[in-house]
């Protein structure tokens, strides 16, 4: 057997044992949640809950849902809770193939853009949930009972837990593009409106068809862009101060 065959199968090996290492670590979790996996929906459930009228609660069409979908989201919970340690499982898979400069780029870019995808879900939760609802409530007819259905509400929240959370890794996107030569800076801001047009059509697509939802998406998704602006720009300075730094050492020398 060639060299080469045994580091590709050596590569397989471990990508195997680090793939068993994080689903390991997802299953621990998720039985650990696994007997207040009816707690965990209500939990997640609570936003809807709060904007339904008196005595009214959600309803579950399928014989089999209100056991399914409990533990959906109980196996979403836990491998939001292990994802610490499918990250690290990624992140040490990929290292030792990476160059110095790049292992010191990659793991705060792993970490910026784990907890700018947590910030953005929770974002979700706890300011847009209860906005989008209670406007929703605001303009259903008083002749009906709103009775959401079980699988269709979780369907909705992934949906928004996914773009808003996608929403926030716009700055890290900004600074990739930047990082490695794609874009620059100047051609950023001259973007800019195109980039303002396109949040709004992106929300109007992803949202429910109601104005709330829509800006409480594409209003954060312009404003992150800026912010990946501007984060570009004063590391974009900070590498060139670096530079200069290093010229004078050797002209000095």
């Amino acid at each position: 057997m060639s060299t080469a065959q045994e580091t590709f199968i050596s590569h397989l090996v471990e990508l195997r044992d680090r793939l068993l290492r994080a689903m390991l670590a997802v299953l621990v979790v998720f039985l650990c949640l696994m007997p207040w996996a009816s707690d965990v929906y209500d939990l997640l459930a609570q936003p809807m809950m709060r904007t339904l009228p008196q005595g009214t609660h959600m309803i579950a069409t399928g014989v089999v849902t209100p056991f399914f979908v409990p533990v959906k989201v109980t196996m979403l919970a836990a491998f939001v809770i292990a994802l610490p340690v499918v990250l690290y499982q990624a992140w040490a898979f990929v290292a030792p193939g990476l160059y110095a400069h790049e292992r010191r780029l990659g793991l705060p870019l792993v970490l910026g853009s784990t907890i700018l995808f947590l910030l953005g879900v929770a974002f979700c939760y706890f300011f847009v949930f209860g906005t989008v609802f209670k406007f929703i409530a605001q303009f259903a007819p008083k002749s009906i009972t709103p009775a959401p259905d079980i699988e269709q509400y979780l369907s909705f929240v992934m949906t928004m837990f996914l773009a808003f959370g996608l929403t926030f890794e716009v700055p890290v996107a900004v600074i990739l593009l930047v990082k490695t030569g794609v874009v620059s800076i100047a051609k950023l801001v001259e973007a800019r409106p195109y980039v303002i047009v396109g949040a709004f059509i992106v929300a109007a697509v992803i949202t429910p068809p109601d104005v709330v939802s829509q800006l409480l998406l594409a209003v954060p998704m312009c404003l992150l862009y800026e912010a990946g602006i501007i984060i570009a720009r004063l590391i974009s300075k900070d590498r060139e101060s670096s530079t200069d730094e290093a010229l004078e050492r050797i002209e000095s020398k």
